[in-house]
């Protein structure tokens, strides 16, 4: 619940760019997506969250469909509380029905909501799994896709430094928080004596491999036990645990994850400074 909170947060921040430059491709283009996915009665969202962008999507759908389902999935119960209480307000006339699991758990149910589907995976998330992972879960997204069906897969530029390290280091400190949070699910659910605060939170940008990199590093020598694990870990000042990746993408870097992934693209939608893509798929 902390983590929703927290990430949602930071989809407002100023510095935090993916959201809103998104949010702007779909109120601008998503007319034009739209008739794309003439004839989708079933919209699949992996990792729905509060499903702000989506509703923008899902409001040029039903003007365009005789009948529309909207499955939310998250593992978050929060944000999909939260979503469907934004849903009924809004989009009164929409069903919603949730699923409350991880994007394979979606993906394996995908069969039991009536064709065409538009599975849809907005955000950078994808940019969160390293290059055979994310082809791992590509390939899980095709399978479940029949003939007539669509991917709209939201996926992060490459951009300059100066613009990517605030993303993830903001000034208020919310992403530092966001960041310190899984030291205290460590804790929760391992039994551990971690101390959130003894964690500087780390952003960088390696542009070798092309991804923002988010580490906590060790103000000082300490000892962290986990009692369920009957493990302890030393750390020494000014080391660093690596927490998460959020890959950037160029054409070349597209093109590989879809051939091996065996996807089509059929188009693409970015915003006018070419921060970001929406791209439409099919298996």
């Amino acid at each position: 619940r902390r983590g929703s909170d927290l990430f949602e947060r930071i989809t407002h921040l100023p510095e935090y760019y993916p959201t809103r430059t998104e949010l702007h491709i779909l109120e601008s283009q998503g007319a034009e997506i739209a008739r794309s996915l003439d004839g989708t009665r079933t919209v699949l969202e992996l990792g729905a969250g509060s499903a702000r962008k989506s509703r923008v999507l899902l409001r040029h759908l039903m003007g365009r469909a005789d009948a529309l389902t909207f499955v939310p999935s998250d593992v978050s119960g929060r944000a999909l509380d939260l979503a469907c209480e934004s849903l009924a307000s809004e989009l009164p006339d929409l069903p919603v029905e949730p699923l409350l699991g991880t994007h394979e758990a979606a993906l394996s149910r995908a069969g039991e909501w009536q064709g065409p589907r538009l599975v849809l995976f907005l955000g950078s998330s994808l940019g969160n799994y390293d290059p055979p992972e994310a082809i791992a879960l590509l390939s899980a997204i095709r399978a479940a896709l029949q003939p007539q069906d669509h991917l709209l897969l939201g996926l992060d530029l490459r951009k300059p430094e100066s613009v990517l390290v605030p993303a993830y280091d903001d000034a208020a400190g919310v992403t530092a928080a966001f960041n310190r949070n899984v030291l205290v699910r460590l804790n929760r659910e391992l039994g551990g004596d971690a101390d959130p605060l003894a964690f500087e939170h780390v952003a960088l940008w390696n542009a070798r491999r092309s991804r923002m990199e988010m580490h906590l590093e060790s103000r000082a020598d300490q000892t962290l036990t986990f009692h369920r694990l009957e493990r302890a870990f030393t750390l020494k000042a000014g080391e660093r645990i690596h927490t998460e990746n959020s890959y950037k993408y160029g054409r070349e870097d597209m093109d590989r994850l879809f051939a091996a992934s065996e996807l089509r693209l059929l188009e693409a939608w970015n915003d006018p400074r070419e921060w970001f893509s929406l791209v439409l798929l099919r298996a």
